[in-house]
C-alpha cells in the first residue's frame, strides 16, 4: 500500500505534459469568480480520466455506491450534503493512493415518473394512459427520460462529485434487469415470493398500492362520532367511537379487553351493525385501551392496519368495501357507488334519523396522505406480490450485531435492529406501467402460473401459448435492493464485483434505512454472501435557521444550486463540512453561507499574496520533499511547521473517524488564524528583508505550506484548490491525483517544525492580541503607536519576549518596550496573559491617548448593562422549569455567558479603579 502511495505524485509528473489544465500558466486573477472557475475545472478533470477507478489495480481499493436520486427530480440540500460527504470520502482516499471508485446512477422512480408524465398528458392533450395503451404510454416515459433524466445528473457536476460517469447506471438498464428477473425468479423458487390477499397502503387517484415511504402523515382537525351498536338481544348498546364512520359498513367484529368487567358478560355474544343490519361477535383482545372513550372498539380488518392484525388473530372475516378508485362497492349496500367523502356524509344522516349517532366532537389526528397525489391514504385488502422477510431478516440482524457492519452513529443499531426484529412480509408489486414488469405469466388453459427469467413462449405445465403477463410493476425498492451489485455487472461474474465488493461506505439519511438499507443488506447476503458495505454513515435532516423541517408549504426550502451560483460549490460544501457533526441535523442560512464564502475569497488573497513573494524563487529538484536549511530557517518557520504537523494529524484522525467537522473547523483554524493571520503577518519584514539566506528559506517553507495547505483542503472544497494548485511553483500534474499530507508521508519535512518555537510564538502571539484587545476597547487608533510594559519575572518569558522584540514592535505598532517590572499600573490599561504557570501582565499608560472621564463614564455604564445582565441570567438559570425545558445547548451557552460577564465585569472594576487614581 505504501508503495502506491508513493508513487502518486511521481505517476502526476509523468502525466503533467499531456493533461495540463487550461489557463494553467496565468496568475490568480485579483477576485476569485467561483461561476467561472468550476465549470471549466470539471470539464477538465473529467476529460483527463481522473474520475475513473480501475476493475485491476495494484492500488488498495476503496467505493462508494451513489445513493440513485429520482430520474424525475433536481438536486435538493439534502442531496447536496449528502453527495457532499460521499465526494469528500472518495477525494480524500483517491489523494491517498487508493483506488477509488464512486458509482452513480439514477433511479427510474416508478410511481413518481408515471404521475409526472400522465401530468404532462393530461396538460398538453387532455389524454390518459389509458387512451394510448401500455406500450405507447411507457414509449412517452422514455421519451421523458431521455430529455429530461440528465438535469439531476448536470446538477451533481455543479457541486462537483468526482463520480466515474463511465458506470453511470439507470435502474431500468438492460443489465439490472437481467438482475432484477434472476433474483425474483430465485426467490419465487424458493418459496419466498409469494402472491396473496393482504392489507396495503393505497392510492386511489393512482390506483396502486404504494410503500410506507410514500405516506406522509399530516395532522387533521376532524371529528370523532360516538356511535351506538344494538345488542342483538335488543337490551341495550355499546357505544363506540370512530373518525370513519363509513367504514362501520366493513366491521366484522366488536372488541373489548378481556379483564374489563363492564363487558365481561357480553363477550361472545352479538350486536347489529346500523343500517345494513348484519350481526357481528362482541370480542376480547388486550389490544384494547380499557381507559380510552367507552373501552369498545369496532374492528375493520379490510381498512385499518391494527384491525387487520386482530382480524387475523381471531379469524375475522375481511370484508373490503372499497373500489380500486375509491368508490364504496357492493359490499356498502345502499351506499354502493358514492365516494368516501359523500358516503360518510349520507351514513351519518341516516344515523341521525335513527338517534344512533349520540355524541360529535373535535378531533386532531394524523391522517397518511399520498406523497404524489395528495389524496388520503386508504388501508386496502388487495391481491399483492409479497416477499417472505423471516429467513432474510435473520443473516441481515447477525452481520450488525457482529459487527461486521457498523452504522455510524451508533444509535441507529438499536433503531436497525428494532425494525428487522418486527419486520413483516414486503409488499412488491405496484399497479402502474413504468418499472420492471412482473416475469410471471398466467396460462388461460390451465391457470398455472409460470415465473421464468426469459420471456416464455408457453406454459410450462400445459404447453399452451395461452399466456398472459402480469400486468403489475415491481415495487422501485426491489431493484434499488441489489444497486450494490447490480450496477457491478451481476449476475455474471465480474473484475469489477472482484475489486469493489463489497463497497466500503454507505452515505445516506435515516429516513431510508428499513427501505432500502435493511434490504440491501439482505439481498447482498443472499445473492452475494457477503454484505454490501462495511459502514453506513448517517446523516442528519438539512433544516432551516430555526430548526424547523425545509418544506415548500413553509417557504423555507433552500435551492443548492442557487446557492453554487450565488456563492460558489466550495463555500456551500465547506458550510455543510464544518457543521456536520454525527447524525444530528444541521440548520442551514445563507449567512453561515456567506461567511465560508469569505473564507474562499481568505484562501485565495492569501494565496496570490503568497505567489506574489515567490515571484524569484527558484524551485528545487527535490520539489515536494525539498528541504531548507534549518540554520537559515526563522522561528516563524518552525512555528507553522509544528502547527501544520498538529492540522495533519489532526485532519488524518477525524476523516479516518467521520469526524467532518473537526477535519474542517481545524483546516479552517489553520488557514485563516494561523497561516493568514499571523504566519503572513511574521514573515513580511523577512520576505522584504536583505538577508539573503532567511529570505531564500522563507520562500521555500511558504511555498511548501501553501502546497499542504492546497491538498489538504481539496477533499473539502476541490475547485478553488486545484484553481490555485495549478499556479504554485511546487506541483505536479494535478492537485485531485497528487498526495494527501498526513504524518507519514510528510514526516521529514514535519520534523523541522520546533515544539519550542510554537511555544514561542504562541507567547508573541497572545502577547500581541492582548495589546490590540487594549487598543480596541479603549478605542486607540491602529496607527497610534504606544508605549508598552510586559511586567513578568519568569526569565525564559523574558528572553522570549527579547528575542522578537522585531514583531512585537511592528504587529504591536510599539515606540517603547520595557520587560521586567509591572510599575504603577495607575491611568494604565492592564491585560494578564496566562503563560504555563506564570503570567505576563500587558500594561499600556494611557496618558495622551484617552479622555479618562469619558472612559471612566463608559465603564460605569458598561458594569450597569452587565449588571441587569447577571441578574437576568442568574434567575434564569436558577428557574427549575426552565432547567426542565430547554435544551441543553441553549442551558450551557447561559451558563458559559454568565461565567464570561462575571469575568467581564471584574475587568472592568479593576480598570475603573486604575483610571480614578
Amino acid at each position: 500500500m505504501e508503495n502506491d502511495k508513493t508513487k502518486t505524485q511521481a505517476q502526476a509528473q509523468t502525466q503533467s505534459q499531456d493533461q495540463t489544465h487550461p489557463q494553467a500558466q496565468e496568475v490568480l486573477s485579483d477576485r476569485y469568480n467561483p461561476n467561472e472557475v468550476e465549470n471549466r475545472t470539471y470539464q477538465w478533470w473529467e476529460a483527463s480520466g481522473f474520475f475513473k477507478a480501475e476493475d485491476v489495480s495494484k492500488k488498495p481499493p476503496f467505493s462508494i455506491l451513489l445513493p440513485p436520486p429520482n430520474v424525475t427530480g433536481f438536486l435538493h440540500i439534502g442531496h447536496a450534503l449528502d453527495h457532499t460527504i460521499q465526494d469528500t470520502l472518495i477525494r480524500w482516499k483517491r489523494m491517498n493512493g487508493f483506488n477509488a471508485l464512486w458509482l452513480p446512477g439514477t433511479d427510474h422512480a416508478g410511481i413518481a415518473t408515471q404521475a409526472v408524465v400522465e401530468k404532462e398528458l393530461k396538460k398538453n392533450g387532455n389524454q390518459t394512459r389509458h387512451s394510448l395503451g401500455r406500450e405507447k404510454f411507457v414509449d412517452k416515459i422514455w421519451d421523458w427520460k431521455h430529455q429530461y433524466g440528465d438535469r439531476i445528473v448536470s446538477q451533481m457536476r455543479r457541486l462537483g462529485n468526482s463520480c466515474d460517469w463511465s458506470r453511470n447506471t439507470f435502474t431500468l438498464d438492460p443489465g439490472v434487469s437481467v438482475a432484477v428477473r434472476k433474483v425474483f425468479v430465485s426467490l419465487y423458487k424458493k418459496g419466498w415470493i409469494y402472491r396473496g390477499k393482504r392489507l396495503v397502503n393505497w392510492s386511489t387517484p393512482l390506483e396502486t398500492a404504494i410503500s410506507d415511504l410514500e405516506v406522509e402523515h399530516q395532522q387533521v382537525k376532524g371529528t370523532l362520532y360516538h356511535i351506538n351498536y344494538p345488542l342483538e338481544d335488543k337490551s341495550g348498546f355499546l357505544t363506540v367511537a370512530t373518525t370513519r364512520p363509513e367504514t362501520m359498513l366493513g366491521d366484522t367484529a366488536l372488541c373489548v379487553h378481556p379483564e374489563d368487567e363492564r363487558y365481561l358478560d357480553l363477550v361472545g355474544k352479538s350486536v347489529v351493525i346500523p343500517l345494513i343490519n348484519r350481526k357481528i361477535k362482541i370480542i376480547a383482545d388486550i389490544y384494547v385501551d380499557k381507559s380510552f372513550g367507552s373501552g369498545v372498539v369496532k374492528i375493520t380488518p379490510a381498512h385499518d392496519f391494527n384491525d387487520y392484525k386482530i382480524g387475523k388473530t381471531h379469524k375475522l372475516e375481511m370484508i373490503n368495501i372499497l373500489t380500486k378508485q375509491g368508490l364504496l362497492n357492493e359490499n356498502a349496500g345502499p351506499y354502493q357507488g358514492l365516494k368516501v367523502i359523500d358516503g360518510r356524509k349520507k351514513v351519518l344522516e341516516d344515523l341521525k334519523a335513527l338517534n344512533l349517532l349520540i355524541k360529535e366532537e373535535p378531533h386532531v389526528h394524523s391522517v397518511g396522505h399520498c406523497s404524489r397525489s395528495g389524496a388520503v391514504v386508504e388501508p386496502f385488502l388487495s391481491e399483492q406480490w409479497f416477499v417472505k422477510m423471516d429467513s432474510l431478516a435473520v443473516p441481515a440482524r447477525r452481520v450488525v450485531e457482529s459487527g461486521t457492519i457498523r452504522f455510524e452513529p451508533e444509535s441507529w443499531t438499536k433503531v436497525y435492529l428494532h425494525w428487522m426484529n418486527i419486520i413483516e412480509d414486503w409488499c412488491i408489486s405496484r399497479q402502474i406501467w413504468w418499472g420492471h414488469r412482473i416475469p410471471s405469466w398466467l396460462c388461460e388453459d390451465c391457470g398455472h402460473m409460470t415465473v421464468a427469467e426469459v420471456d416464455p413462449t408457453s406454459c410450462e405445465k400445459c404447453q399452451s401459448t395461452k399466456i398472459v403477463q402480469d400486468e403489475d410493476v415491481l415495487d422501485t425498492w426491489f431493484s434499488s435492493a441489489l444497486w450494490p451489485f447490480s450496477t457491478m455487472g451481476w449476475p455474471n461474474e465480474t473484475e469489477t464485483q472482484k475489486t469493489f465488493y463489497p463497497t466500503n461506505y454507505l452515505v445516506t439519511g435515516h429516513d431510508i434505512i428499513f427501505f432500502w438499507v435493511s434490504r440491501m443488506i439482505m439481498m447482498g447476503l443472499e445473492f452475494k454472501r457477503d454484505v454490501p458495505f462495511r459502514v453506513v454513515y448517517i446523516h442528519g435532516l438539512v433544516r432551516d435557521a430555526q430548526g424547523r423541517k425545509m418544506s415548500k408549504s413553509l417557504g423555507n426550502s433552500v435551492d443548492p444550486v442557487e446557492m453554487i451560483e450565488k456563492h460558489g460549490a466550495d463555500a456551500l460544501r465547506f458550510t455543510f463540512l464544518a457543521h456536520l457533526f454525527s447524525g444530528r441535523d444541521f440548520k442551514f442560512s445563507e449567512q453561515r453561507l456567506e461567511g465560508y464564502r469569505n473564507f474562499m475569497n481568505k484562501i485565495w488573497n492569501s494565496a496570490r499574496f503568497s505567489l506574489s513573494n515567490l515571484g524569484d524563487f527558484v524551485v528545487p529538484a527535490a520539489g515536494v520533499k525539498a528541504l531548507p536549511a534549518r540554520s537559515a530557517m526563522s522561528v516563524f518557520d518552525q512555528w507553522i511547521i509544528f502547527k501544520l504537523a498538529e492540522v495533519e494529524q489532526l485532519v488524518e484522525d477525524s476523516l479516518e473517524n467521520e469526524n467532518f467537522s473537526e477535519a474542517a473547523n481545524g483546516l479552517y483554524h489553520f488557514v485563516w488564524h494561523q497561516f493568514c493571520d499571523w504566519y503572513i503577518e511574521f514573515t513580511k519584514p523577512i520576505l522584504n528583508g536583505t538577508n539573503p539566506e532567511e529570505r531564500a528559506a522563507t520562500q521555500l517553507v511558504l511555498a511548501q505550506i501553501l502546497n499542504r495547505i492546497v491538498r489538504l483542503l481539496h477533499p473539502f472544497c476541490p475547485f478553488i484548490t486545484e484553481e490555485i494548485y495549478q499556479k504554485l511553483p511546487i506541483r505536479s500534474a494535478a492537485c485531485i491525483i497528487d498526495e494527501y499530507p498526513n504524518t507519514r508521508n510528510d514526516r521529514e519535512w514535519l520534523a523541522l517544525g520546533s515544539a519550542q518555537s510554537a511555544f514561542e510564538i504562541d507567547v508573541v502571539k497572545e502577547v500581541i492580541t492582548a495589546i490590540r484587545n487594549i487598543r480596541g476597547e479603549n478605542r486607540i487608533s491602529p496607527a497610534q503607536k504606544i508605549k508598552v510594559r510586559f511586567g513578568v519575572q519568569d526569565e525564559k518569558i523574558q528572553k522570549i519576549l527579547g528575542n522578537n522584540k522585531a514583531a512585537l514592535i511592528n504587529l504591536g505598532r510599539i515606540e517603547d518596550m520595557q520587560i521586567g517590572e509591572a510599575g504603577s499600573l495607575a491611568r494604565c490599561a492592564v491585560a494578564p496573559v496566562n503563560v504555563k504557570e506564570t503570567s505576563v501582565q500587558v500594561i499600556i499608560p494611557l496618558d495622551g491617548l484617552v479622555d479618562f472621564n469619558e472612559e471612566i463614564k463608559r465603564i460605569q455604564k458598561q458594569i450597569e448593562k452587565l449588571q441587569k445582565d447577571i441578574s437576568l441570567l442568574t434567575g434564569k438559570l436558577s428557574n427549575e422549569k426552565f432547567i426542565a425545558n430547554a435544551d441543553e445547548e441553549v442551558i450551557q451557552a447561559d451558563r458559559l455567558l454568565l461565567e464570561q460577564s462575571n469575568m467581564q465585569i471584574g475587568s472592568l472594576r479593576d480598570a475603573l479603579v486604575r483610571f480614578q487614581n
